[in-house]
């Protein structure tokens, strides 16, 4: 994943309370759909 993406899934995980969710050795494409699963989860 990309330092941005990084950055963003480790802030959402810890804002959601699923810290599990951040792993940094996740590819772009993992990374996002857990992005996008979150961002869902929060209601954004």
């Amino acid at each position: 994943m990309t330092g941005a993406q990084a950055s963003y899934l480790k802030t959402l995980s810890e804002q959601a309370h699923q810290p599990e969710a951040y792993d940094p050795k996740l590819d772009k494409a993992e990374a996002s759909k857990r992005i996008d699963n979150l961002k869902q989860n929060k209601g954004h």
